[in-house]
C-alpha cells in the first residue's frame, strides 16, 4: 500500500492499554445491539470510533465502558455489513459531522 507512510498504526498491548492511550476521548462503539442510529448521534471530532469483529462484536465488558453506542440502521433482513464497509460509512459520517473531510 503506498498511503502506509501517510497513517499512523498503534497496537496496545490490551484493552486498558488502549483506554489509556486515548484518555479522555469518547469512545464510540458501532454494534449491531444499538436502536441509535449514526446518522442521528452528534459525532465529536476526537471522539474514537470502536468496532467489534465480524463474527461477535465486542465483549461485554468492552461494550460496557464505551460512552456511547451507534448502529448503522440495515434493512430487517440483513444481520450485520462486512467490518470494512461499516467503518468506511461510520468514518465517512462523523468527518462529515465535524466538517473534518480532507478537502
Amino acid at each position: 500500500m503506498d498511503y502506509i507512510d501517510h497513517v499512523t498504526v498503534a497496537r496496545h498491548a490490551s484493552f486498558d492499554a488502549f483506554s489509556a492511550a486515548i484518555g479522555s476521548r469518547r469512545l464510540v462503539l458501532f454494534t449491531t445491539k444499538s436502536q441509535q442510529s449514526l446518522f442521528d448521534f452528534q459525532f465529536m471530532a476526537d471522539d474514537v470510533l470502536l468496532f467489534g469483529k465480524e463474527s461477535a462484536g465486542v465483549p461485554v465488558a468492552v461494550a460496557e465502558v464505551c460512552h456511547a453506542r451507534v448502529c448503522i440502521p440495515m434493512r430487517p433482513q440483513v444481520r450485520s455489513m462486512n467490518l470494512a464497509l461499516s467503518a468506511a460509512i461510520a468514518l465517512g459520517e462523523a468527518l462529515r459531522q465535524t466538517a473534518t473531510l480532507p478537502n
